[in-house]
């Protein structure tokens, strides 16, 4: 691998970034994330709110240590252009905030019924049932999210973290939790063990297989690294991303033993979302592993899409 010496011409992308010097000398061999080093040295800007593209072709150059860049096709005189990202909000810590809102919400609500619903009866059994189930799968998501995840993306637009926490906080937080803990709620009534049994056993095995697939995403990359790498085992071998899948049918357990709209608009919510990132997942896989990716038919729900 060559080491030359090569100097870049560098532009700045939309809003013009203080400091940021017009050329820049780097090492073909030296990594892209010294390329996103140096310019954050030199302009004094934050590293994770610069997005550095090709000049040629438009494309995004990864902040990565596997990426050399020679390997990125940039030459002596290269043009690169660095866009200003915005204020940025590290990955984990967003999903931190986002997870916790219902977490929070749902042994508020539950806890505060003679308060909240001026009644005196005691919350059912599928009541008490829904708390254990939503508050148990939005902690597994807390702990996965600390000792499990890793990203290829160190930070994301902070303004993001507003919209991601309407689902969490407004969509599975209050709109659920406020309906399903009523005493006009669905899950007020008796329950029925023909559906609620299974719909436990459902819930269990789901959010087990999910924490599998999770465990498998997290060992296909070291820590520190950006490098993808093709998941396999597991439910990996029947749809593009099993992850979706198990989440999807861990809420369907939870539906059947609330019976609540507010659940079952949530479902449909995350479930056309997921379908719509598995789909870009598959597409991806395709495009970085031509030749070695063995393709999916379908990509989250099987015989379905």
């Amino acid at each position: 691998m060559t080491s030359n010496i090569i100097t870049l011409s560098v532009k700045p992308r939309g809003k013009p970034i203080k400091g940021l010097p017009e050329e820049i000398e780097i090492a073909q061999g030296g990594s892209s994330a010294e390329l996103y080093q140096a310019l954050s040295s030199k302009s004094r800007f934050p590293l994770h709110r610069l997005r550095i593209t090709k000049g040629i072709d438009g494309s995004y150059i990864l902040n990565s240590k596997d990426i050399t860049i020679d390997h990125t096709g940039l030459r002596e005189q290269s043009v690169i252009y660095v866009k200003d990202l915005g204020p940025q909000i590290v990955w984990r810590t967003a999903f931190i905030i986002e997870y916790i809102g219902p977490l929070l919400i749902h042994p508020l609500v539950y806890f505060l019924r003679p308060y909240i619903y001026n009644t005196n009866e005691p919350p059912s059994e599928l009541q008490t049932l829904s708390l254990i189930l939503i508050t148990v799968h939005f902690l597994k998501r807390e702990l996965e999210t600390l000792f499990v995840h890793r990203f290829s993306l160190a930070t994301m637009p902070i303004f993001n973290i507003f919209k991601n926490s309407f689902h969490y906080w407004a969509l599975a937080g209050v709109n659920i939790a406020y309906w399903i803990y009523a005493p006009s709620s669905p899950a007020a009534r008796p329950s029925n063990p023909a559906i609620t049994y299974p719909a436990v056993a459902l819930y269990i095995t789901s959010q087990a297989c999910s924490f599998s697939t999770h465990l498998t995403l997290r060992n296909l990359r070291s820590p520190g690294s950006t490098k993808r790498g093709i998941p396999t085992g597991f439910g990996f071998g029947l749809v593009t991303c099993p992850n979706y899948l198990f989440e999807t049918l861990a809420w369907v357990a939870i539906w059947l033993v609330t019976w609540s709209l507010s659940t079952g608009v949530l479902l449909l919510t995350a479930v056309v979302q997921m379908a719509l990132w598995a789909k870009k997942k598959e597409i991806k896989y395709r495009k970085d592993f031509p030749g070695k990716y063995r393709k999916k038919r379908y990509s989250m729900i099987p015989g379905l899409f």
